[in-house]
């Protein structure tokens, strides 16, 4: 009798290790369904796009792993996703253009890049950091659904000097985005009409999610008009970009839960011409509050906590469960200048909600209760996870230092020595590191300057 594996033989995935970019094209170009194409540690000099366009599919998707690696792109963008099924985990990509015009993208999301998941990775110093849009296929417009941005750190070492949009994670179209537990801070359009966003979903894209994720506008400089989280951004023409051949509204069925907003000279969540908006249990400290702007925009907010207020701006409409406004959120919390959000005095916060659907962890990953508490974090869960430390293991950023031994050429090129712009450690200056925000994401599976005029 014939063996099962005879008579059911198994598809074995390919799991080519590279360890130039040469090679690494060679094996994005040749990649079939359930590939896993791993990039050794090192640094690579990366001065040409590099597309990922092979189709993976939804049970086998493509993996790039790339723990240890960096990237140092000086092209417009550095890595463009359009073929279907995606992954890539553990990267770390800097953009090191001479002009900031020419580091827009550090990822593009394109077309019918359908499933694309970015996981466990760094991105430091682009105008958008990811970028998602629609493409012609076929002759006909699509646009990238169901991608999933979990557990990364996004960020810029200084002011971007370009009038571009500046924008962390800018996307226009697509449906069902995720945008769960990473890092995003220090972006400052430093040209221009100065206003910059941490991400936004516009374009009349729908079913947009940003949960769990922590926003720190202003982490290690200050300057410009930076907003935190929206739905609509600063608006999309023409409507022939946008979703259904129309940008009214922006977005739809948006749901914003269980972020913490920190430092944001202008509001910390912003409504622009989004319909059907649910704002659940975000805490936003150092911000001027939330706008629901234009009257495209509708939106539920229930059990935010903030020291600024909730506007209703230009004919845009809010229903309000219990939130609370205009807090002095430093006799609160226990130091939030410091990034400890521990309760010093309870404003009626501890289980002051009744249950809302799809409400089932917190900020850290936390089981939330019958009764919720207000704001992005459950305190009868136990002690807070801890959004001060700089590494994994708790010790300071290292710094700029560290020369990179790669060697730039006209094409590509590697140092396997490791080393870089930014050191090694993979971390953001000032922040939690990639790897920290991917173990939060893991433990959730278990258990004020004046007003810039934005669009």
């Amino acid at each position: 009798m014939l063996p099962l594996l005879c008579l059911f033989p198994l598809a074995i995935a390919a799991a080519p290790t590279v360890s130039d970019l040469d090679a690494l094209r060679l094996a994005v170009a040749d990649a079939q369904p359930g590939d896993v194409i791993t990039l050794t540690p090192g640094t690579y000099v990366l001065n040409q796009t590099l597309s990922l366009q092979a189709p993976g599919q939804a049970e086998a998707p493509i993996r790039l792993i790339a723990e240890g690696a960096t990237l140092e792109s000086a092209v417009v963008e550095a890595i463009k996703v359009s073929g279907p099924h995606w992954q890539i985990e553990g990267l770390r990509l800097v953009g090191v253009c001479e002009r900031d015009d020419d580091c827009e993208h550090a990822i593009h999301v394109v077309g019918a890049a359908d499933g694309f998941t970015l996981r466990g990775s760094t991105l430091v110093d682009f105008n958008a950091q990811i970028k998602g849009n629609g493409e012609e296929v076929d002759g006909v417009r699509v646009w990238p659904d169901d991608v999933v941005i979990e557990g990364n750190d996004l960020y810029d070492t200084r002011p971007r000097q370009t009038a571009n949009p500046v924008t962390k994670i800018d996307v226009v179209g697509g449906q069902r985005w995720r945008v769960e537990a990473n890092r995003i801070a220090d972006f400052e359009k430093a040209l221009g009409d100065t206003v910059s966003y941490a991400a936004f979903f516009k374009g009349n894209s729908k079913d947009g999610r940003f949960l769990r994720n922590l926003v720190r506008c202003a982490q290690t400089f200050e300057g410009g008009a930076r907003v935190g989280l929206s739905l609509g951004g600063g608006g999309t023409s023409p409507d022939s970009i946008c979703e259904d051949g129309t940008c009214t509204p922006e977005h739809q069925r948006g749901r914003i839960e269980n972020n913490l907003i920190v430092g944001c000279s202008d509001v910390g969540v912003y409504l622009n011409k989004a319909a059907d908006s649910l704002i659940l249990t975000n805490t936003l400290y150092a911000t001027s509050g939330i706008d629901v702007r234009f009257e495209a925009s509708s939106a539920t907010l229930i059990g935010n906590v903030m020291d600024g207020r909730i506007r209703e701006r230009d004919g845009g409409t809010a229903t309000l469960g219990t939130n609370w406004t205009e807090l002095d959120l430093t006799t609160v919390f226990v130091d939030p200048a410091g990034m400890d959000f521990a309760l010093a005095s309870d404003p009626g916060l501890v289980d002051a909600l009744t249950p809302v659907e799809g409400l089932e962890r917190d900020f850290c990953g936390s089981a939330r209760d019958d009764a919720p508490d207000g704001g992005a974090f459950e305190y009868g869960a136990g002690a807070l996870c801890d959004a001060t430390r700089a590494h994994p293991d708790g010790s300071e950023p290292e710094g700029e230092g560290g020369d990179t031994d790669a060697v730039d050429t006209a094409g590509d090129s590697i140092s396997a020595e490791g080393g870089g712009k930014e050191g090694g450690c993979g971390c953001a200056s000032g922040g939690m590191g990639a790897g920290w925000l991917l173990a939060a994401v893991l433990a959730g599976a278990r258990r004020r300057a004046p007003r810039a005029r934005r669009g």
